[in-house]
């Protein structure tokens, strides 16, 4: 398997640090995280031999086995093998064993990697799989039943043909598509918005999330219709204001994970584990779900940017007031919400005109509150002690972009609201945290 990778431009990083980046910037921070899985799937093999574990083998021959199917094209591997399921479970195995905490993160599950990219790519192959339960789910492509009775390790053969591929997995066959569902096999289904984008809906990988405990089981199809709907109207709303925020998610953002909605509102996230996830619970809408596309985004580019770039100083205990948590905030977190309302101001100073009525007057609210307290965290962090030197030019642009949003003009009565939400929050806060 190849390892090279070119280093983020200084060009990207000075276009991140202003708030956008567009396609060209996703593209240059997915091949960083694609690197680093790699890494990972290499290392864990390594590990595995060292450790002793029982699948060892298994995942020695199947990362042979990787490197043969990418002699023959790398593009037939690397969209599976960046699957972000993929490098979750990457990280936490090899994690597990160098720490030689139990079983739970299996080596050998490379092994399912390798049926899915051969099924995707059409390439008949022999493996072997661990099979410790009733399903085998094979990254990115879907979930596998395993027949009555069939388990430990079991030999697979993947027969392609033009609509999938039969798999013989002991002395049974089940067919794998991946389009549809069949006897034994569902899909992970895809979402069209339009031409240019489409992201696949993972709801049955167990590394899809890091906290399993909030993820949804497989959303029905009246459902994912819903979701399908809200994406649709999502998109429409991006393609035409927010034209950098539609080529940051098409380039960079592969899978929705639908999570647990809270009481009131709703749940969104993305993680250092799983680049190119957005978890979420169910959209009420397209104009909120293309609101959360330009959070989370900010999230994923400065997440995978700090995986190469180190913009602060070790921890040093200190927390700082941030005006969208109940809780104080160390440097690093302070910063990722920075650069995240950073999105969300940019989002409603482009979109409140396109609204009407109330929706329009709580977009200039939006725009008012987010572009201040951006930029007064931006000081904050300036004045924290806790950025180094790259982290202080990263900040500074950014507070240049939030700057130049304070000169433009807002109503005056979405100015007062959004200053009455913003002292609400800061009173609240203090009464919390004294």
């Amino acid at each position: 398997m190849r390892f090279t990778s070119p280093p983020v431009s200084d060009e990207t990083f000075s276009r991140l640090a202003k708030g956008g980046g567009g396609a060209e910037a996703m593209a240059e921070l997915r091949v960083w995280q694609c690197l680093k899985t790699r890494l990972l799937i290499r290392a864990l093999v390594l590990e595995a031999k060292a450790a002793g574990h029982p699948h060892a083998d298994l995942a020695a021959r199947a990362y042979d086995l990787l490197a043969e199917m990418e002699s023959q094209g790398r593009e037939q591997v690397e969209p599976e093998l960046c699957h972000p399921a993929v490098g979750a479970w990457a990280l936490r195995t090899y994690r597990s064993l160098r720490a030689g905490t139990g079983a739970k993160d299996d080596p050998g599950r490379l092994a399912a990697l390798v049926v899915a990219i051969a099924v995707r790519a059409r390439i008949a192959c022999e493996v072997r799989l661990a099979v410790e339960e009733d399903a085998v789910v094979l990254p990115g492509l879907g979930r596998l039943t395993v027949p009555a009775g069939a388990r430990g390790v079991l030999d697979v053969t993947v027969r392609p043909d033009a609509d999938g591929a039969e798999l013989d997995i002991g002395r049974s066959t089940v067919r794998a598509d991946p389009l549809r569902d069949g006897a034994g096999w569902q899909v992970l289904r895809r979402l069209p918005a339009d031409s240019g984008l489409s992201l696949v809906v993972d709801d049955a990988d167990p590394y899809r999330w890091p906290a399993g405990h909030v993820t949804e089981s497989r959303l029905s199809e009246s459902r994912l219709e819903h979701w399908a709907s809200c994406l649709r109207d999502a998109w429409r709303v991006l393609t035409a204001r927010h034209w950098t925020v539609a080529a940051e998610l098409t380039s960079g953002i592969s899978v929705l994970t639908p999570i647990h909605a809270p009481a009131f509102g709703q749940n969104s996230a993305t993680s250092r584990e799983t680049f190119g996830t957005v978890a979420l619970s169910e959209p009420q809408h397209g104009l909120g779900m293309a609101a959360t596309f330009a959070h989370e985004i900010q999230h994923a580019k400065l997440t995978a940017l700090t995986d190469t770039v180190e913009l602060t100083l070790p921890e040093n205990g200190r927390r700082h007031y941030a005006p969208w948590r109940n809780d104080p905030r160390p440097v690093n977190g302070l910063l990722q919400g920075a650069y995240a309302y950073l999105g969300v101001a940019g989002f409603w100073r482009r979109q409140h005109a396109s609204e009407q009525g109330a929706r329009a007057f709580r977009g200039q609210v939006e725009f008012a509150r987010w572009r201040q307290a951006a930029y007064g965290v931006t000081g904050t962090l300036m004045a924290s002690g806790g950025l180094n030197e790259r982290g202080a030019e990263f900040v500074k642009a950014m507070r240049g972009t939030l700057e130049a949003w304070l000169d433009e003009p807002v109503d005056l009565a979405a100015v007062a609201q959004a200053r009455r939400e913003a002292d609400q929050h800061l009173e609240s806060w203090r009464r919390r945290n004294s």
